[in-house]
């Protein structure tokens, strides 16, 4: 992996990242409020959960 692998995986996550708020303002801040009303653990495990599908994902993807 050299150095534009990396910053074409940053452009495509900032891309990604700008989806919700670009289609849906509103959207972005429910899904917040709802976030903000979620207890510690069942944010990690969401996390956890959405980290080791990129992880699977890379790999299936780098294979």
């Amino acid at each position: 992996m050299d150095m534009g692998d990396l910053l074409t995986a940053i452009a495509l996550l900032l891309v990604i990242e700008g989806i919700l708020p670009a289609a849906s303002p509103g959207g972005l801040r429910r899904v917040f409020l709802q976030a903000a009303e979620m207890d510690d653990r069942s944010l990690r495990t969401a996390g956890l959960i959405s980290m080791g599908l990129g992880v699977l994902l890379l790999y299936w993807v780098r294979g």
